[in-house]
């Protein structure tokens, strides 16, 4: 579980004392920012520090207590109140681990590192150009928005992944709203109780009040204050789609999807004779759905269109079950969001496959939008609810 990541006081003076700010370090260290003020503090270098740019954003900014924490199998993404606005950090669901051997060659590459028992281990995005230049698959400690059974160092490397971007509690206790799936409806058998204790585990452990909350949920409150928290959030993720309908800020059905990026990806790859990681290559590198350009962006666009058809059927055979029970007295919008939902024309593509079964679903919808920051709307999300605790 969680160790704490050993910083030696005399480099941290040396660190500080070339003008280095609390984030240029923090990356040496493979931790946050925050962790680097807890530690200039405890060991008594707060002199040292006073010229550094770092202090002086820490002395000027002043965060808002509570944490927003979205983990996902692509992106692990923290979000803070500071001063007026909200700032979010964001690392790579990924990691690498090389033989000690690699260590100058790293040195000598620039390339950000953590020493972690016997084996060098690069995180993030750095994680998967390494991979690359080595002809490897970077490691990833979830499968399909769950912990991964298949990967020993797990644990391990998530509680790293985890301090890096929520850095140390501002006081003790102090609350963390993380992002949990529902159940999947399409793996029954299939729950999240393990993955929620783990993350509560790690959490609580680095010092912080650790609550769990619906991913989808967590959309509606970031996204639809105007609507009086009432919409249908849709988390296009990596791993699954998690989707939620809130009315009045009261969830009335939550579930997940055993699909997503991912499942695109694969299967898109089968289809054409190719492989996923290049697939998902092609995603990232700018994939406009509305204009696809070569066969193998055509079957992205096939399984894209089959996801999100997927998602509103379920949507809807969800709703009709819970329809005698459920009155909604004015029509609620759809947010899209998550990272599988940033290829271009992804709003166009899920409105046209809406508008062709709208006649028949049971919901009234008033709009369909995008969120406004599909990367980080769950972690805001969650930082709403973390940050109610201390009205």
């Amino acid at each position: 579980m969680p160790k704490r990541i050993d910083i030696d006081p005399g480099d941290l003076a040396d660190a500080l004392s070339t003008g280095a700010t609390y984030d240029e370090i923090a990356e040496t260290y493979g931790c946050s920012a925050s962790t680097i003020a807890k530690r200039v503090k405890e060991y008594g270098l707060e002199a040292e520090a006073s010229d550094s740019e770092g202090s002086k954003m820490s002395e000027d900014k002043k965060a808002a207590l509570g944490v927003g924490l979205d983990i996902g199998t692509m992106n692990i993404v923290a979000a803070r109140k500071v001063d007026s606005s909200v700032e979010t950090k964001r690392i790579r669901d990924a990691f690498l681990d090389l033989e000690a051997e690699a260590k100058k060659m790293l040195n000598m590459s620039g390339v950000s590192y953590i020493e972690y028992e016997d084996k060098i281990l690069i995180l993030g995005d750095p994680a998967i150009e390494t991979a690359n230049l080595f002809k490897r698959e970077a490691r990833r400690p979830l499968s399909q928005g769950l912990i991964s059974a298949s990967e020993i160092d797990a644990l391990e490397v998530l509680s790293i992944l985890i301090e890096n971007v929520v850095g140390e509690p501002q006081e003790d206790n102090e609350v963390c709203y993380y992002s949990i799936p529902a159940a999947p409806l399409d793996m029954p058998g299939q729950d999240v109780l393990y993955h929620e204790a783990v993350f509560a585990k790690i959490l609580e452990e680095l010092g912080y009040d650790a609550i769990s909350g619906n991913e989808a949920m967590a959309i509606v409150y970031s996204e639809c204050a105007a609507d009086q928290f009432s919409g249908i959030g849709i988390s296009f993720g990596s791993g699954m789609v998690n989707c939620a309908l809130s009315y009045m800020t009261m969830p009335i059905m939550e579930f997940s999807l055993a699909r997503g990026g991912d499942w695109i990806d694969r299967n898109a790859a089968n289809a054409v004779g190719s492989t996923a990681s290049r697939l998902c290559s092609i995603k990232e590198k700018g994939l406009d759905l509305t204009q696809p350009n070569s066969r193998e962006e055509e079957a992205l666009v096939v399984y894209y269109k089959s996801l999100i058809k997927y998602a509103l059927d379920n949507i809807s055979k969800k709703f009709k079950e819970t329809q005698n029970d459920t009155e909604l007295q004015k029509s609620i919008p759809i947010v899209v969001s998550g990272g599988t939902s940033l290829a271009g024309g992804f709003l166009d593509l899920f409105k046209e496959v809406f508008e062709k079964q709208r006649n028949r679903f049971p919901i009234e919808i008033s709009e369909i939008r995008q969120a406004e920051d599909p990367m980080t709307s769950v972690a805001q999300g969650l930082l709403v609810q973390a940050m109610q605790e201390y009205i």
